[in-house]
């Protein structure tokens, strides 16, 4: 019987349990509908902070009572009454009860929750043994080398062995070198090794978590996100402001008494300049407040973009505080989370981890499930995306989040100073896309004598053409042509035309394909299904609707859905007649005879081609009907329409418009979308331009 439950397990405190396990749920998201965490030991019967971050960071819908079996103090005091039968008893009612609502349980240990750590392992151990739940172990090789490591995970079998507990995987933590995965034999199994770079940025606290820890306020702050900024060190701030500024670093924290105004002004002369660093924040210790003229002038700039904190204890005590302070991941860790997510992705291989997990049910796809898969082939694909619309604040959260998660590589179009200041604004973190400013990129002229040459045959003049490459979206759609970049994301605030037009014009369409069309991938509860044509063409002719069909046959097969193409109308079969089922009709024809290799039937209803009662009675023998996974509408009206009734009355979600048929991919976003929408159009993009 294959495993329905996880173990994640360290012997040692701040190894890396809770990474490792936002890491492991990404993996089990992709293969498991319903999964469910369980940390039996939890800090408290109130909160506890691992459960409350994995819970918030993938939306799991259990409850946080559900999520824990007994407190800390509970287990104390039943191992001291030597109860520790009663101890297992609950633990594993409480995880008997998660198993019969959900598909997977990925469990955590309790690792130096005052309990002594190894009373800890031996506990966890033998509360895994208890749940049937093979473990993957974590290491950490911050203090010790990689060999030593290594050693650590052989001692581990052992203990491992004499619990009757099988390894599944191991993960050393926090090593100075980039290492390769290795199989190794532990006991009678291999097992793979996975080792995990150390990351900074993950062990640095936050702003916030000085908050919590100090009891400060704050005094300046313009977005929330600033506090989730990370503190490379706190340097005090005593000395006269060029002093300062010569010692003064990127990311540290700023540490001043009130009525040092010069130090504040060098802080915020050093934000508004290229040339130096950003503070984290600024922390102003002491009794009395800060001149509100210089605190007037930081409010009203809006480009300062650095928090101000105010805290009653004196500097070197302040500083004291900042340097004992711990590194957290809690929920309102959000950027945290999110680089934690990409460094795991980018160290683990998944495949090795799936080939040891239980077998899914290959006929449920979930929505995010389908996302998340989309998520890895487009970081396995590694491709490049042009953003236009830098000047929309959603499209840069978007490209922070797809830089973290290694979605793409993104370059963004505009003035890159302009660009990281509004970041900065926004407390995001953008640093690694590329930046091209088309008004002075040396692209600018060999694009318009490209452009030029492409469509002199219209009547385009070189000015026309100059003037053009100083329109972003023409410029990115130049970048794709001319394979500077794979792909291109647009329509946060642009039109659709705006978007396909200069597409047209310059990229055109495949081989074989007149026309450029679109789907929407439509997740519902336990699948995913391809809708054609819903946003582009209006009324489509016989050609053009068997265009669309294979087109939207290849975008399936594309993303792991294996195209049964239902060519859609009011009748079924032969036995209706009118203009507009032998428009479908001829479709029908056209496109198998075109495409003999792709399952393609109709005309058919909708309820013939989506359900197999209704499709024996109908469609017997049929291949295509009952089983249907793409479904080609006779138009835009009823394409539209449908879309949006089964989205709406089903609770489905809808992604798209994904644009089809040009040679490279360039796609068209709502002008209405969301940060998520957008990160998952980059993604879908990746993955159009990886197969085209």
């Amino acid at each position: 019987m294959k495993a329905k439950s996880l173990f994640v397990l360290s012997r040692e405190r701040h190894a890396g349990t809770l990474f490792i396990a936002l890491g492991m749920m990404e993996i089990l998201r992709r293969s498991y509908k319903r999964i469910a965490f369980f940390k039996p030991i939890a800090q408290s019967g109130e909160k506890d902070d691992d459960i409350e971050t994995i819970r918030e960071a993938f939306g799991l819908l259990q409850k946080s009572d559900e999520a824990w079996a007994v407190t800390v103090q509970e287990a104390q005091n039943l191992l001291a009454a030597g109860d520790e039968e009663r101890l297992y008893e609950k633990i594993i009612g409480r995880y008997e009860a998660l198993k019969k609502s959900y598909d997977f349980v990925l469990c955590t240990g309790s690792t130096g929750e005052s309990l002594m750590e190894m009373v800890d392992f031996d506990l966890n151990l033998k509360i895994a043994k208890n749940l049937s739940s093979p473990v993957a172990g974590v290491v950490s090789a911050r203090h010790r080398a990689l060999q030593d490591a290594e050693e650590e995970i052989a001692l581990w079998h052992y203990t491992m062995n004499e619990e009757s507990v099988e390894p599944l995987a191991f993960f050393i933590n926090h090593v100075s070198d980039t290492l390769s995965c290795a199989v190794k034999k532990i006991g009678e199994k291999r097992v793979p090794c996975f080792p995990v770079p150390y990351e900074e940025e993950l062990d640095r606290p936050a702003v916030l978590d000085l908050l919590e820890a100090t009891g400060a306020h704050p005094l300046i702050l313009k977005n929330s996100k600033q506090l989730e900024r990370t503190i490379r060190r706190p340097l005090i701030a005593a000395m006269r402001p060029e002093h300062f500024l010569e010692r003064f670093g990127e990311g540290d924290l700023v540490v001043t008494p009130a009525d040092r105004s010069d130090i504040l002004l060098a802080v915020y002369a050093a934000n508004n300049s290229a040339l130096f660093p950003a503070a984290s924040a600024v922390v102003i210790g002491g009794d009395f407040e800060p001149a509100e003229n210089i605190m007037e002038l930081l409010r009203s700039d809006d480009n300062f973009r650095i928090a101000v904190i105010g805290v009653k204890s004196d500097t070197m005590k302040l500083a004291m505080q900042v340097q004992n302070c711990e590194a957290k991941l809690t929920p309102r860790h959000k950027r945290k989370i999110t680089l934690a997510l990409g460094h795991f992705a980018r160290y683990v291989d998944a495949s090795l981890i799936e080939k040891s997990l239980a077998e899914t049910d290959v006929d449920i796809v979930t929505p995010a499930m389908f996302l998340h898969r989309i998520f890895a082939s487009a970081a396995a694909a590694g491709r490049h995306i042009v953003l236009p619309e830098s000047k929309d604040d959603r499209v840069l959260q978007a490209a922070e989040t797809i830089l973290h998660r290694n979605i793409a590589k993104i370059t963004l179009l505009g003035d890159k100073e302009s660009i990281l200041n509004r970041a900065g604004i926004l407390g995001i973190d953008i640093k690694d896309a590329a930046f091209v400013d088309p008004l002075k990129s040396s692209y600018k002229d060999k694009f318009a004598q490209r452009l030029y040459d492409l469509r002199k045959h219209k009547g385009m003049t070189r000015q026309d053409a100059a003037e053009l490459m100083e329109n972003f979206t023409y410029f990115g759609t130049m970048m794709v042509y001319e394979g500077v970049a794979d792909g291109m994301v647009s329509g946060a605030t642009h039109t659709t035309r705006e978007t396909v037009l200069p597409a047209l014009q310059i990229i055109k369409t495949k081989p074989g394909i007149d026309i450029v069309s679109s789907v929407f991938f439509m997740c519902l509860d336990t699948r995913v299904l391809v809708y054609g044509d819903c946003a582009i063409v209006p009324d489509p002719t016989p050609n053009e609707l068997a265009q669309i069909a294979i087109s939207s046959a290849e975008t399936a097969k594309a993303f792991g859905i294996e195209p049964y193409v239902a060519m859609l109308s009011y009748s079924t079969g032969e036995s209706g007649v009118g203009a507009d089922v032998d428009k479908v009709r001829k479709a029908t024809e056209t496109a198998k005879r075109m495409r003999p290799d792709i399952l393609i039937e109709g005309p058919m209803q909708y309820d013939a081609a989506i359900d197999p009662d209704v499709a024996r009675k109908k469609l017997p023998g049929s291949r295509v009907a009952g089983r249907a996974t793409v479904f080609i509408f006779p138009d835009l009206n009823t394409g539209n329409n449908t879309y949006k009734a089964v989205q709406r009355s089903t609770g489905a979600v809808a992604i798209g418009p994904v644009l089809q048929g040009l040679k490279k991919p360039v796609n068209d976003l709502s002008r209405g979308c969301s940060v998520e929408d957008i990160v998952s159009t980059v993604a879908i993009t990746a993955i159009q331009a990886a197969r085209s």
